[in-house]
C-alpha cells in the first residue's frame, strides 16, 4: 500500500498507546486522589499563560504548550529564539500526502523539545467552509475526508517526539467574525458527517493527548459547555487526553460539568476559587474534578513531566532537518494551475533577463497572521530565491509594480544599528518609574511582542533605540504602532508623543497589525536615522501582553507610474515573474476576509505585465483563495501559499525545473465571489447557520452546477505537474457487506519524459437514493511518484464510514454505489458499480 493512501497508512511505530498500562493507570489515580480539593482545583487552571502548575511533592513539573500550527514559538516571542518556520495547513494538505503531513509533525515535535514545550497546540483542523474565513490558510481542506487523513499524520508526527498534539478548535469553528460569543447552528448530519468527521482520525487513529475547545457556541451552547465534549470525543472514540480551552474560553463553572478539563490561561480565570465552591456546595461533583485531575497526570506522564512514570515515547525517531522539511513540503504543496505551451519549467541556459516583479517578490507573505506567527531565524523571499538559483550571467530586474503590505511594516534586520552595544539590531531597555535602568537586552528585530514573560518586574516603561540606515533616496515614512502611551523621536526630533487607542477588540490584530502613527522623513541613501521610542506599560492587564512595532510604511504616490516601469521591465525581458499576493492585515486570527480580491492593484499590474510579454509567469503568495481575472492572460500560474522560511528557494527550484510541483487543491477556488455557493461569515442575531447542510466544498459547487448555477475557476483536488500520466482500468470488488473497509486498485504510468507525482482520488456517488447525498464525495486517494514510463498499482482505501450517513447513528443503505476513479473533483471520471449489501 502507498504510505500516502489514507491514515490508515500510519505506522503503529509512531503512534503512542492510546493509555497507560493498568498498574501506570491506576497510580496517576492514586496520585490525583491523593491532591487536597484546593490543590486539584488548582490544577485545573493554568499556572500561568503557557504552562500548567507544578505540584513538586507528587513529582508534578509544568506541561508547557505552544501555539503552533506550522511552527512552534515556545513561551515568548523573542526572535532571538527563532523557530523553524513551516509553510501553512493550506500548503500541507495540497500536498495530499499523509507521509508528508508525519514528516511536517515530527519537525513540529522536534522544535517543541528543543524549546522545552511539551504540547503544541495544533493542528487546525476546521473545514473551509467560506473561501472568507481569516483562519482558512491556517486550516486545511473543505473535505472531511482529506483533513482527517493529513491532520492524523500531523498528530502522529508530532507525538512520535514525544510531544502532545492538540486538535482544534472543537467544534465548528469555521469562522472568526464575532468568535467568542457567535453560536454555530448546525444539523446533527452535517455535524457528524462533515465537522466531527474532520476530527476524528486524529483521535481514533493517531490518538492525539489533547483536544481544544472552541470559543463559539454549537446549537446553543458554549463549546467548553458542550456535551460534543463528551460524546462522542471520549465515548466513542475513546479520547482519554485533555480538552483544553481556546485561551479564555472558559466561561463559567458550568464547565466543570463538561468534560473540559483544563482552563487556559492562568493563573486567574473563572474556575479557582468559583470552581471550589460550586464542589463544595455540590454543584459540581468531586468525581468530576477527580477525572479531569486524572486526565492532566495522564498527559504529563505521556510527556515526561511526571516523576516515576515511563513518557508515552521513549525512543525517538532519527532527527530531520526542519529547513529541508519547510522547503519540501512548499514544492509538494505548490499547485501548478496553468502552463500554457510547457512555458514551465524555465530554462535557464536561455535566459538572459528576468523580470521579477511585485511586492510579494520581495516581502513575500511566509506565514499568516495571529497566534501562528512564528519568529524564523531568515525567510527566503521568492526574489532572493530565483537571483541564487539563477547562472551569475543571468540579468535579473526587480520593480515592485504594486503595493500590497498596508500599513506599519517592520525594519529590515539589516538596515538597524544597536547604538549601544554596535551590533545589528536595537537595544532595549527596561525603566522603573523613576526612569531607573531596572535591565537591558540586544534584540535583532523592531517588532517586539511580551505575551505573558519577558518583561521584569517592576517595571513601569520600555525604552527601544536604533540607528536606521535608508536604503534608498526621498521621503520615508517612519512610525511606531502600539496601544497605549508613547513617545517617538526620530533624529533627536520629538515627533509623538500621546497614547494610541486600540481601533479593534481583536487581541489578534493588536499584537500583529496595531494601530499606529507614522511621520515623514526626508534621507539620503544610506543615511542613518536614530530612532528612539518609549512606551508607558500599563498599570493593570487582564491578559499580560505587550506589542511595539516600530518600522517604515510603503507609500506610493503615483501608482501608475509603478506599473508602467514592471511595464518596462516586463518587455525587456526573456520572461516575467510577478508574484501577487495577501498579507497578514488580511489574511489572520481575529477577523474574516471582506472580498477575495487581491489587495490594490495587483490585477492591473499583471493585466500590463502580461499584454507586454506573453512569456508571463504568475506566483500567488496566499494562504486561501484569490481571484484571478488575468488567468486565462498569462503564460503560467502557480499557487505557492504562505510557504514558510523556504518559500524563494521552492519557488525557484519549481519555475526552473529541479523540483516538480506536487501540489492539488485543498480547496475549490472560485471565478468571482457572486459564484461561490457558500459564502457567509457574518452572524445574523448570533447566529451563523450551516443552512447548507452537508453541501460544503466542491459538493456545494456540484449542486450549484447541476442546477446550472455558475462553475468555478479551479476545481477541488486540481493541479498540473511537468509529465503526464495514464490511469489504467481500476479494480474494486462487486459487492461487500455494509460496514467493510474496500481497496481500490489502480494502475499508474508516467507517460512523460520528467519524473512525477500523481495523486489518484476516489469518489463515490449514488444517484437512487432514498436520502440526501452530495453529488459525489471524497472517499480516498492515493499518491505515486515515478519515473519516466515508470508504472506502479495504486492502492486506495475507502474507508466503511465514506457509504454511510448518519441518522442517529451510522446507517447504511444497502444497494449500489459508484466508485468514481480520477484526477479532481469535475474529472472525466472511470465509474466502477460497487454492491453495498
Amino acid at each position: 500500500m502507498n504510505p500516502a493512501a489514507t491514515s490508515a497508512a500510519l505506522s503503529p511505530a509512531v503512534l503512542a498507546p492510546a493509555s497507560a498500562s493498568p498498574d501506570a493507570e491506576a497510580r496517576i489515580r492514586e496520585l490525583a486522589e491523593s491532591l487536597t480539593l484546593e490543590q486539584q482545583v488548582q490544577l485545573l487552571t493554568g499556572a500561568d499563560v503557557w504552562a500548567t502548575h507544578a505540584i513538586p511533592e507528587i513529582g508534578l513539573s509544568r506541561v508547557v504548550m505552544s501555539d503552533g500550527p506550522s511552527g512552534v514559538r515556545g513561551e515568548d516571542f523573542d526572535e532571538r529564539h527563532d523557530s523553524v518556520s513551516l509553510p501553512s495547513s493550506s500548503a500541507l494538505s495540497a500536498t495530499w500526502s499523509v507521509e508528508t503531513a508525519r514528516r511536517y509533525g515530527q519537525v513540529l515535535g522536534q522544535e517543541a523539545r528543543r524549546k522545552g514545550v511539551h504540547a503544541v497546540l495544533g493542528p487546525t483542523i476546521n473545514l473551509h467552509r467560506s473561501p472568507l474565513g481569516g483562519r482558512h490558510f491556517e486550516c486545511m481542506s473543505e473535505d472531511p475526508r482529506l483533513t482527517a487523513t493529513m491532520a492524523a499524520g500531523y498528530v502522529a508526527g508530532v507525538q512520535s517526539m514525544g510531544v502532545g498534539a492538540t486538535p482544534k478548535h472543537y467544534l465548528a469553528n469555521e469562522a472568526e467574525t464575532d468568535r467568542f460569543t457567535a453560536d454555530s447552528v448546525v444539523d446533527e448530519r452535517p455535524l457528524r458527517e462533515l465537522y466531527l468527521a474532520a476530527f476524528e482520525d486524529a483521535i481514533t487513529e493517531a490518538r492525539a493527548w489533547l483536544v481544544m475547545s472552541s470559543y463559539n457556541s454549537i446549537n446553543g451552547t458554549t463549546a467548553s459547555e458542550n456535551k460534543l465534549l463528551e460524546t462522542p470525543l471520549s465515548t466513542e472514540w475513546g479520547f482519554d487526553g485533555v480538552v483544553v480551552s481556546d485561551w479564555t474560553g472558559v466561561r463559567s463553572v458550568d464547565a466543570a460539568n463538561a468534560h473540559q478539563d483544563l482552563e487556559m490561561p492562568g493563573p486567574v480565570g473563572h474556575w479557582g476559587p468559583k470552581l471550589l465552591a460550586a464542589v463544595e456546595d455540590g454543584r459540581v461533583s468531586r468525581a468530576a474534578i477527580l477525572e479531569k485531575v486524572t486526565r492532566i497526570l495522564r498527559l504529563a506522564a505521556r510527556v515526561g513531566s511526571l516523576e516515576g512514570f515511563t513518557p508515552a515515547v521513549t525512543e525517538l525517531p532519527a532527527q530531520l532537518n526542519g529547513a529541508a522539511v519547510a522547503r519540501e513540503v512548499a514544492v509538494r504543496g505548490a499547485v501548478l494551475v496553468r502552463n500554457e505551451g510547457g512555458i514551465l519549467p524555465l530554462d535557464a541556459a536561455k535566459l538572459g533577463n528576468v523580470a521579477v516583479i511585485g511586492h510579494n517578490a520581495e516581502e513575500a507573505r511566509t506565514q499568516g497572521g495571529g497566534s501562528a506567527t512564528v519568529m524564523p531565524k531568515y525567510t527566503v523571499s521568492p526574489l532572493q530565491g530565483l537571483r541564487r538559483a539563477l547562472p551569475d550571467d543571468v540579468k535579473v530586474t526587480y520593480v515592485r509594480g504594486a503595493k500590497v503590505a498596508e500599513g506599519l511594516q517592520a525594519f529590515p534586520r539589516a538596515s538597524l544599528r544597536n547604538p549601544v552595544s554596535g551590533v545589528p539590531g536595537i537595544r532595549v531597555t527596561f525603566l522603573a518609574a523613576d526612569g531607573s535602568e531596572i535591565s537591558g537586552e540586544d534584540r535583532l528585530a523592531s517588532h517586539l511582542i511580551w505575551f505573558g514573560i519577558g518583561i521584569p518586574d517592576g517595571a513601569a516603561s520600555i525604552r527601544m533605540e536604533a540607528d536606521w540606515t535608508a536604503e534608498t533616496a526621498g521621503v520615508h515614512h517612519l512610525g511606531v504602532g502600539t496601544v497605549g502611551q508613547i513617545r517617538l523621536t526620530l533624529d533627536g526630533d520629538e515627533v509623538f508623543n500621546s497614547e494610541i487607542e486600540d481601533d479593534t477588540d481583536v487581541l489578534g490584530a493588536a499584537l500583529f497589525d496595531p494601530p499606529k502613527t507614522v511621520h515623514a522623513i526626508e534621507t539620503a541613501a544610506g543615511q542613518s536615522v536614530r530612532i528612539e521610542a518609549e512606551y508607558q506599560l500599563p498599570k493593570e492587564q487582564v491578559i499580560p501582553f505587550t506589542a511595539i512595532l516600530l518600522g517604515e510604511e510603503t507609500v506610493v504616490a503615483d501608482p501608475q507610474a509603478e506599473i508602467d516601469a514592471a511595464v518596462e521591465a516586463a518587455r525587456a525581458a526573456d520572461v516575467a515573474v510577478v508574484v501577487v499576493g495577501t498579507n497578514a492585515a488580511i489574511e489572520s486570527e481575529g477577523f474574516d476576509r471582506k472580498n477575495l480580491d487581491l489587495p490594490g492593484r495587483q490585477n492591473q499590474l499583471v493585466e500590463a505585465v502580461a499584454a507586454v510579454n506573453p512569456r508571463t509567469v504568475v506566483v500567488v503568495n496566499s494562504g486561501s483563495p484569490v481571484l484571478m481575472p488575468w488567468l486565462d492572460k498569462v503564460g503560467a500560474v502557480l499557487l505557492g501559499w504562505f510557504g514558510g522560511q523556504e518559500f524563494g528557494t521552492a519557488i525557484a527550484d519549481i519555475l526552473l525545473g529541479a523540483e516538480e510541483p506536487g501540489g492539488r487543491l485543498p480547496t475549490t477556488w472560485p471565478a468571482g465571489l457572486e459564484d461561490v455557493p457558500v459564502l457567509n461569515t457574518t452572524p445574523v442575531d448570533g447566529k451563523v447557520v450551516y443552512s447548507e447542510g452537508i453541501h460544503v466544498g466542491y459538493r456545494a459547487w456540484l449542486r450549484q452546477q447541476a442546477a446550472g448555477g455558475a462553475a468555478p475557476a479551479l476545481p477541488f483536488g486540481f493541479g498540473l505537474g511537468y509529465t503526464t500520466f495514464e490511469l489504467g482500468t481500476a479494480h474494486a470488488p462487486q459487492s461487500v457487506p455494509a460496514g467493510q473497509d474496500v481497496v481500490v486498485h489502480v494502475p499508474v504510468r508516467n507517460t512523460g519524459t520528467r519524473t512525477g507525482r500523481e495523486v489518484v482520488q476516489v469518489y463515490l456517488d449514488r444517484a437512487d437514493s432514498a436520502v440526501e447525498r452530495p453529488v459525489r464525495w471524497l472517499a480516498g486517494y492515493a499518491g505515486t511518484h515515478l519515473a519516466p514510463g515508470g508504472t506502479d498499482s495504486v492502492e486506495v482505501r475507502i474507508p466503511a464510514k465514506a457509504f454511510g450517513h448518519y441518522d442517529g447513528g451510522w446507517q447504511f443503505e444497502q444497494g449500489t454505489f459508484r466508485l468514481l476513479v480520477g484526477r479532481h473533483a469535475a474529472d472525466a471520471f472511470q465509474a466502477l458499480e460497487i454492491e453495498l449489501r
